[in-house]
C-alpha cells in the first residue's frame, strides 16, 4: 500500500506557507559532514574528534554548548566500510523523502528531530543522531510498504518487513542492554509518528476517508439538471462558452469546471480552453 498525505493539518499548511523554509539537500550535507568527522577521527592527531562532538549533558552544563548540534555530524561507526554505507542510506532516504514531500517539510521533520532528541537527551544525559536518521527509512517504509530493496545489496525484501526488523533489533537491544536504549529511540518515533499520524490516524479507524464537499456538489447540480431537462424535456448540459447542449450533440462528453466559482459545465471543445469564471 502506498501511503501519501492528502490531509493539510499544521505541518502541510505551514510549509505551503513558507515554501523557502530549509535547506535543500539537507541529507546530503549531513553524510558529508558525518564522512569528514569519520575520516578525520581516523588520523592519528585527530582521534577523540568524535569525542569532542558528541552529545553529552555535562559536558554540556560545563560550557560546551556546541554539542547542541555537532552530535548530529557523529557516525555510528568509524570503521571506513561501515562509515560509508551508513552515509549512503543516510543520503538516499534523505534524498528520497525530500523529493517525496518538498524541502521546507522534509527540514522541518529533521529539525523536530534533532529538538525532540536534544530534549530527550537533557533528560537522558546523551542522544545518539542514528535513531532520526532511522527515522527516515521507517517513514519511506510508511509511504512505500511493497517496494523492494536489495538487503546488504543481494536479498530483495519488502521495505516494510526492513523497517519491521529495525524496530524488532532496537527492542531485542533493549532487552539485552536496558530499558535505556529504547528511550535514546522515542524522541526520534515521537517524530515520525507525528509526521505520519494522517497513515496512522487512518489506519487505526481515528480519521475515515471522506468525499470532497466539491465533489459532492457537483453530484447535486448534476442531479438537478437530470431533473430539469426531465421536467422540461430538454438539454441536461449546455457549454457556458458555445452554447452547446447535449441534446444538440448527444456524443459530446460535458464536465463541470472546479476552478470556477458555481457549477458551471463546459463541452469537451472548452473544459481545458475557457477564462475562469470569478464572482467578486
Amino acid at each position: 500500500m502506498m501511503y501519501r498525505n492528502d490531509h493539510y493539518g499544521p505541518i502541510d499548511r505551514f510549509c505551503a506557507k513558507h515554501p523557502r523554509f530549509g535547506i535543500a539537500n539537507l541529507a546530503m550535507y549531513i553524510a558529508i559532514g558525518q564522512v569528514i568527522v569519520g575520516v578525520l577521527s581516523l588520523l592519528h592527531p585527530l582521534r577523540g574528534l568524535a569525542g569532542l562532538l558528541v552529545f553529552s549533558r555535562v559536558n554540556i552544563l560545563h560550557g560546551e554548548v556546541w554539542r547542541l548540534l555537532s552530535f548530529i555530524f557523529v557516525p555510528t561507526s568509524i570503521n571506513p566500510f561501515y562509515l560509508l554505507l551508513g552515509c549512503y542510506v543516510t543520503y538516499w532516504t534523505g534524498q528520497m523523502l525530500e523529493r517525496e514531500w518538498g524541502t521546507a517539510k522534509f527540514s522541518l521533520f529533521y529539525l523536530g528531530g534533532v529538538v525532540l532528541s536534544i530534549a530527550g537527551g537533557l533528560i537522558l544525559g546523551v542522544a545518539d543522531i542514528y535513531y532520526i536518521h532511522l527515522s527516515f527509512f521507517l517513514v519511506i517504509a510508511t509511504m512505500y510498504s511493497e517496494m523492494q530493496v536489495l538487503f546488504m545489496f543481494v536479498l530483495p525484501i519488502k521495505m516494510k518487513w526492513l523497517a519491521l526488523l529495525d524496530v524488532a533489533l532496537i527492542l531485542l537491544e533493549g532487552l539485552e542492554n536496558g530499558p535505556f536504549v529504547i528511550l535514546l529511540a522515542v524522541p526520534s518515533f515521537v517524530n515520525y509518528f507525528i509526521f505520519t499520524w494522517p497513515f496512522w490516524s487512518m489506519k487505526l479507524g481515528f480519521a475515515r476517508r471522506r468525499a470532497d464537499p466539491q465533489v459532492i456538489n457537483f453530484k447535486r447540480a448534476q442531479r438537478q439538471a437530470q431533473k430539469k431537462a426531465k421536467e422540461t424535456g430538454g438539454y441536461m448540459h449546455k457549454c457556458a462558452v458555445c452554447g452547446l447542449t447535449d441534446q444538440d450533440a448527444p456524443d459530446m462528453e460535458f464536465r463541470y469546471c472546479s476552478k470556477c466559482d458555481g457549477y458551471y459545465c463546459y463541452c469537451a471543445n472548452h473544459i481545458n480552453n475557457h477564462i475562469h469564471i470569478q464572482n467578486g
